[in-house]
C-alpha cells in the first residue's frame, strides 16, 4: 500500500519535471530572438519565413487545450508552457506582419484567423459533442499528432548535418534546450500516466541524442563546403 509520504514525494518529483520542461521550454521560445533583432533593424522580412511561428501557435494553443481541465487532469504545468508559447508566437506573429510587404503581411493575417478558427472549432466540437472520458482521448490525438508532426524540423536539421557534415545549422545550446526539454515531459508524462504526453516527447527524447550525438561527431570534423542557407525556427 502506498504510503502518504510516498503520495507526496511522487507529486513532488511530477511537478518538478514540469517545471524543469517550463524552463527549458523557455529556452526555445526565446531562440528566434536574434532572427527578429534583424528583422526590427532592416525593417524587412527578407526571405524568413513565418510558417514555423503559425504552426507552432496552433500547436501551443490545441497542447494547452489539452492540459486544461475541461479535457485533462492535473496538467497545469502543460498549460503554462503551452500558454507562454502561444504568448511568445503572436508576438513573433505580429512582429512579423509588422515589417512583412504587403502581400505577406496579408496571408499572414489570413493564416493567423485561419489558426484561431481552426481552434475555436477544436474547442467548440470537443465540448458539445464528446464527453469527458472520449474528449480526452480525440483532443489527446490531435495534441500527439500535432507534436509528432513538428519533429519534421529536427528531422531536417538532422539530415542537413548528415549530407554537409556540418554542425554550422544545428546549435548546440538549442538541441541541447529541446533534449532537456522533452525528457522533462517525458518524466512528466510518465509520473503522470498520460501517454499522449510521454509518447511524443519520448520520441522528442531520441531525436534529441541523435542530434547531440552528431554534434558531438562532425564538430570534431572539418565541413565541407556547402552553400548558404536560413533555417527558420519552428
Amino acid at each position: 500500500m502506498i504510503s502518504s509520504v510516498q503520495l507526496v514525494a511522487y507529486s513532488v518529483f511530477k511537478d518538478a519535471a514540469g517545471v524543469a520542461g517550463n524552463i527549458f521550454a523557455f529556452g526555445l521560445f526565446v531562440s528566434p530572438v536574434p532572427t527578429f533583432r534583424r528583422i526590427i533593424r532592416n525593417g524587412s522580412t527578407e526571405e524568413f519565413s513565418g510558417l514555423p511561428y503559425i504552426y507552432t501557435l496552433l500547436n501551443c494553443l490545441i497542447c494547452a487545450w489539452y492540459g486544461s481541465p475541461f479535457v485533462s487532469i492535473d496538467n497545469t504545468l502543460i498549460v503554462t508552457v503551452n500558454s507562454i508559447g502561444a504568448i511568445f508566437q503572436l508576438v513573433y506573429i505580429s512582429l512579423f506582419i509588422a515589417n512583412a510587404e504587403r502581400m505577406r503581411k496579408m496571408k499572414m493575417l489570413g493564416l493567423l484567423a485561419a489558426v484561431f478558427v481552426t481552434f475555436a472549432f477544436l474547442v467548440i466540437v470537443s465540448l458539445r459533442v464528446f464527453d469527458f472520458a472520449s474528449r480526452q482521448i480525440f483532443v489527446g490525438f490531435l495534441s500527439c499528432a500535432s507534436l509528432i508532426s513538428m519533429f519534421a524540423s529536427p528531422l531536417f536539421i538532422i539530415r542537413l548535418v548528415i549530407r554537409t557534415k556540418s554542425v554550422e545549422y544545428m546549435p548546440f545550446y538549442l538541441s541541447l534546450a529541446s533534449f532537456l526539454m522533452s525528457m522533462s515531459f517525458f518524466a512528466y508524462g510518465m509520473l503522470n500516466w498520460d501517454a499522449f504526453i510521454y509518447v511524443p516527447n519520448g520520441i522528442g527524447v531520441l531525436l534529441g541524442i541523435t542530434q547531440l550525438g552528431l554534434y558531438s561527431y562532425y564538430s570534431k570534423r572539418p565541413s565541407e563546403a556547402h552553400a548558404p542557407l536560413i533555417v527558420s525556427y519552428s
